[in-house]
C-alpha cells in the first residue's frame, strides 16, 4: 500500500453558467488528494491520511476517495471546516487563493499520528499541508519516524500565497528531502525557493542531502531526471490542454505506479535503479498526467485508459 499523507479540500474552479455569467464550481481537489485518487485510479492499492472535516464537504471529499478506490481508514475526522481553494485560470496554468484558518487539515496534531501496519511500502508527503504548524510538524514527524524503514516520496508542490515565512519552509522541506528516497518537484518549484539558481545545481544539493532520484518537471517541455549516476530528459506528450489542474499529482501517482509494478518501489532499488527503467517509469507518468491535461479539473485517468 501507497499511504498519501497531506491535504484534501475543495477547489472552485471558474465555470460559466448556462446564461454566460462567471461563477464557480466546487470540485474535490489538493494535491495529495489527487495523488491518492490517481493512485487508486491506476490500480494501486493506496489510502490518504489527513486531518478530513465532518461538514459536507468533507463528505463529499470522502465519497470521491471510496469512488477512486482509496481507503480512508486513516483520515482524523474533525469538527473544523474543510480547506477551500479558488482557482484562476490564465493560459491553462492555475493560481490559487485559499481559506485555510482553523480548518481541519490544519490541526492534524502528533496524537492523530497513526500506527502502520507492515504492508505500508510508502508514504507520499507535500504541497500545502507541509507548511503551516501543527499540520507540517505533524507531517513531518510521520516521515521522521518511517523513513528508515519505508519508502519516502515527495512533492513541494509550492502554493508561495500561503507561506509566510519562506526561510523556514525551505528548512522543513530539505529536512523532508534528506529523508525522502524519491522527489518530484517543478521547475516553478525550483524558481520560486531558489531563484535563478540552475536546476542541475539544485538537484546535485537535493542528492547530496539524500534523495535519492529527483524529477523536474516542466509542463510541456517534459521532465528531467537526476540521479547519483548522471541526468536525463523525457518529452511531455502532445495533447490539446483543457487545463493542468492535477496534472503534477498525476505524474507523481503515474511514476510511483510504474516503479510499484516493476517492484522497485524499495528504498534499495530506487537507490541503484538503472536509466532504463526510470525512463520507462517517467515516460508512463507522463502519459497518465497528459490524460489529465488533456481533460477540466483534477480528473486523473484510471487503468483501463493506460492502455
Amino acid at each position: 500500500m501507497i499511504l498519501c499523507c497531506g491535504e484534501a479540500l475543495i477547489d472552485f474552479l471558474p465555470r460559466e453558467t448556462a446564461k454566460g455569467e462567471p461563477c464557480f464550481v466546487g470540485m474535490n481537489g489538493g494535491s495529495v488528494f489527487n495523488t491518492a485518487i490517481a493512485l487508486g485510479r491506476l490500480g494501486q492499492k493506496t489510502a490518504l491520511f489527513c486531518g478530513m472535516s465532518r461538514d459536507f464537504f468533507g463528505d463529499q471529499l470522502v465519497e470521491g476517495l471510496k469512488a477512486s478506490k482509496v481507503e480512508t481508514r486513516f483520515l482524523k475526522l474533525k469538527d473544523k471546516h474543510t480547506t477551500l481553494a479558488f482557482v484562476k485560470l490564465a493560459d491553462g496554468h492555475a493560481r490559487y487563493s485559499f481559506i485555510d484558518e482553523a480548518s481541519a487539515g490544519r490541526n492534524l496534531g502528533k496524537a492523530d499520528l497513526p500506527k502502520l501496519p507492515a504492508t505500508v511500502k510508502a508514504l507520499h508527503f507535500g504541497s500545502i499541508s507541509l507548511i503551516p504548524d501543527p499540520e507540517g510538524a505533524t507531517y513531518e514527524a510521520l516521515a521522521k519516524r518511517e523513513y528508515k524503514a519505508r519508502v519516502i516520496s515527495l512533492d513541494p508542490n509550492i502554493r508561495a500565497s500561503l507561506i509566510k515565512d519562506k526561510v523556514k519552509h525551505t528548512a522543513r522541506l530539505h529536512r523532508l528531502i534528506a529523508m525522502a528516497d524519491l522527489v518530484k518537484t517543478s521547475d516553478e518549484d525550483l524558481k520560486y525557493l531558489y531563484g535563478k539558481k540552475a536546476e542541475a545545481k539544485v538537484a546535485a544539493d537535493w542528492l547530496k542531502r539524500g534523495a535519492k532520484i529527483i524529477a523536474v518537471t516542466a509542463g510541456g517541455d517534459g521532465v528531467t531526471l537526476y540521479t547519483k549516476r548522471g541526468n536525463f530528459h523525457v518529452a511531455a506528450q502532445k495533447v490539446k490542454v483543457a487545463d493542468t489542474v492535477g496534472a503534477g499529482d498525476t505524474f507523481t501517482a503515474g511514476l510511483l505506479t510504474h516503479l510499484s509494478r516493476a517492484k522497485l518501489l524499495t528504498k534499495k532499488a530506487l537507490a541503484t535503479i538503472a536509466e532504463s527503467e526510470l525512463r520507462a517509469a517517467a515516460a508512463f507518468a507522463a502519459s497518465a498526467a497528459a490524460i489529465t491535461c488533456s481533460r477540466p479539473g483534477a480528473d486523473p485517468p484510471w487503468q483501463h485508459e493506460m492502455q
